[in-house]
């Protein structure tokens, strides 16, 4: 054994071989848990393995959804059998009239409940009284029948000439019977075994029926989907009662199953359904405004296919429910598509914009209405707002005159429909545009001093983001800046005289505006608007600025439709367009009209007039040639009015000829040798003549130069 011995120490000076050393061993570390620990937490983790195998939890939910049929069905039977011998049933209804303030119905589920009780009363006094009447009835009838029995028996023995025959007719009664006691003893045990499990059976089927499990018990397969469910009064009523008002909840539960008392009648409304809601004492339409999305869902909808507004009866919200999936859709073409010879009328016609959430045209009057439309970046502003001035600009008696202060050409197509046409984001593109709304400021009151009873025709001023002017910082030479809010600022001020008087000669203003605030859309210009619309918006508070206070406390709520996904849906609050009673704005969705159709119907516009130059403002910097501007203002024009080339030139240079008159323009063309001259008793410039002195200045000044 000690050739295997490991010798570790060992002193080399001795003769004599030390004693072996110990073998060096290396015990096996103890393991740091106890044993009954490592057997629990193994055990635990098999019993948590088989309660989360699917086998167990399919098993779990067999046991959950028949134990739940057996137990619904039983609640549904005895309710049924209570309902039925009680007044119970009348007496939740009597309580939901109540509850409803229904005091009519109430009257009359009272007199039903009185019916009911007498009914019931007389039914147990005769029950009373039954003992004696069956007596009665079993004597009368055994004597009548053991006599109609002897009476066959007779006939019997007489046939077969056997008096013993008489009684055979009894002795086979007496058989019968003793046959069905026989059967009746036999059959009595397994009745009694077996009828307790008929009857739960019996049970089990009214539970299954009805629907008695929960969802999340029930087989994958056989899971229902409630999502586009047809909308009935208590599927309105539970969503309803799960909104998480403890008032409306409790209302509800006092009346049972007739809470649909509270509800109108549920009415097809365009592609969804419309009900009034007659909300409990003590519960205000704003706590169920500010559950739209609980209620959406509870209603197996989506927060945008449920529209929540207040009609004219107190204590009544309006719900509208969309078919699910519909608001996806996109709708029709506009009929400026579909009618090539469509015309519009300024003062008596209306924009056909869209269409409501009914599915119902929605068309918009345009006649003497400032207007605002507003709404996040991309939700199909400049599109909405481009509908409505093409149709209008399809009754030729309407001038246009528009800025584009993003200039990605989608205005490209009012060139040579529009008087003057801005298209581009810079400074001195808002330096014009504050211009042109300065020289609609001129019209304005030139109009405003014409004789009482003068008609004047339709001006325009059409300002596309608008932001980009109220932000620009530039200030004029006497220190004025064109952007802001103050009294000071110059498109501000424009804006603001032109809401104040402009409407009564009518002149105008169309702004078209994205992400307002308070710096890009100051208060008192957005609240000058007649016809304020808004697309999608991020906040509440923005919803108010677009729509006004009124509005959205009515129930409009832009700030809810879908960035994306609602592009060109509109909430509009406007006496110019048909809104239900009651409610202070519409949902519309507006039709698309893309930039390659719109140039196709600016060009039918175009047919329908005579030719219009369209004025391209320039800069007013430059040394203006008098005579070459008036040509200009003049454009394809055979003649002018002196008034109309002077609002031209305005418009053109507002700088150079914003304080010209009558007599400046007659005298620079009499220099030229172009008067004016009377025409049915106007003064009008001739544009042949303009055009011949221009020739001629020109070639005199060649033949001056060759000299």
């Amino acid at each position: 054994m000690t050739d295997n011995v490991v010798h570790l120490f060992k002193d080399p000076l001795a003769e004599e071989p030390t004693a072996p050393a110990p073998l060096l061993t290396v015990a096996p570390e103890p393991d740091s848990k106890p044993r009954p620990v490592r057997v629990f937490k193994r055990t635990s983790r098999a019993v948590v393995g088989a309660v989360r195998h699917e086998n167990t939890r399919a098993a779990g939910r067999a046991v959950v959804r028949h134990g739940s049929y057996v137990l619904g069905g039983t609640r549904i039977v005895t309710r049924r059998a209570w309902d039925g011998r009680t007044g119970a049933r009348y007496e939740r209804l009597l309580r939901a009239a109540e509850a409803a303030g229904n005091y009519e119905a109430a009257g009359d589920w009272e007199e039903r409940l009185h019916r009911f009780r007498t009914e019931r009363h007389k039914r147990r006094m005769d029950l009373l009284l039954a003992p004696e009447k069956l007596v009665k009835g079993a004597a009368y009838g055994a004597g009548g029948g053991l006599g109609a029995l002897i009476a066959v028996g007779v006939a019997l023995a007489i046939a077969n000439k056997d008096a013993s025959d008489v009684f055979t007719p009894l002795m086979a009664l007496v058989e019968l019977i003793r046959l069905l006691v026989t059967l009746v003893t036999i059959l009595w045990g397994p009745l009694v075994a077996v009828g307790p499990w008929l009857a739960l059976a019996g049970v089990w089927a009214v539970g299954r029926h009805r629907g008695a499990a929960p969802q999340w018990a029930l087989p994958a397969g056989a899971r229902s989907d409630d999502a586009g469910a047809p909308i009935t009064p208590s599927i309105v009523v539970t969503a309803l009662r799960d909104l998480g008002v403890a008032p409306l909840r409790n209302a509800i539960k006092e009346m049972g199953d007739a809470g649909a008392a509270m509800l109108g009648p549920i009415r097809i409304a365009g592609c969804g359904v419309e009900v009034d809601v007659t909300l409990p004492s003590g519960v205000s339409t704003q706590e169920v405004q500010g559950r739209r999305r609980k209620l959406a869902e509870n209603l197996a909808r989506h927060e945008h296919e449920v529209f929540i507004t207040l009609p004219a009866a107190a204590r009544t919200v309006r719900l509208w429910i969309a078919d699910s999936g519909a608001l996806d859709e996109p709708i029709g073409p506009s009929p400026l598509v579909t009618d090539e010879t469509m015309t519009a009328d300024y003062t008596k016609g209306k924009a056909p914009w869209g269409q409501d959430l009914r599915g119902d045209a929605a068309t918009l009057s345009l006649y003497q209405r400032h207007l605002l439309i507003t709404g996040l970046s991309n939700q199909g502003k400049t599109a909405a707002l481009r509908a409505l001035a093409l149709w209008l600009a399809l009754d030729r008696s309407v001038e246009f005159r528009v800025a584009d202060l993003k200039g990605a050409g989608d205005w490209a197509m009012f060139d040579e429909l529009a008087t003057v046409l801005i298209q581009g984001p810079t400074d001195e593109h808002v330096i014009k545009a504050t211009q042109m709304l300065e020289g609609g400021v001129t019209e304005m009151e030139r109009r405003l001093q014409a004789p009482p009873g003068t008609t004047f025709p339709p001006l325009i001023l059409l300002v596309d983001e608008a932001q980009v002017a109220f932000m620009c910082p530039v200030t004029d030479d006497k220190k004025r800046p064109y952007g802001g809010s103050k009294a000071t600022s110059r498109y501000f001020m424009a804006a603001r005289k032109i809401h104040n008087q402009g409407r009564a000669v009518n002149v105008t203003l169309w702004q078209g505006t994205q992400d307002p605030t308070d710096q890009n859309l100051p208060k008192l210009v957005r609240e000058g608007a007649h016809t304020r619309a808004s697309l999608a918006l991020g906040t509440e508070s923005q919803a108010r600025m677009a729509l006004g206070d009124k509005a959205v406390d009515g129930g409009a709520a832009p700030n809810l439709l879908r960035p994306g996904l609602d592009k060109g849906t509109v909430v509009i609050a406007s006496d110019g367009i048909k809104i239900p009673a009651g409610q202070a704005s519409i949902t519309v969705r507006t039709h698309y009209i893309d930039t390659d159709t719109a140039t196709e119907i600016a060009g039918r516009a175009k047919n329908l007039r005579d030719g219009i130059t369209t004025l391209h403002v320039v800069d007013d910097s430059e040394e203006r040639d008098a005579l070459t501007d008036i040509a200009t203002a003049i454009g394809d024009e055979p003649k002018m009015l002196t008034q109309d080339v002077l609002k031209r030139l305005t418009t053109l240079a507002p700088a150079v000829y914003g304080e010209w008159t009558n007599g400046d323009l007659k005298r620079v063309l009499e220099e030229a040798g172009a008067e004016p001259y009377k025409s049915h008793g106007r003064m009008v410039v001739r544009s042949e003549q303009v055009r011949r002195a221009l020739t001629k200045r020109d070639s005199e000044g060649s033949a001056s130069a060759a000299e």
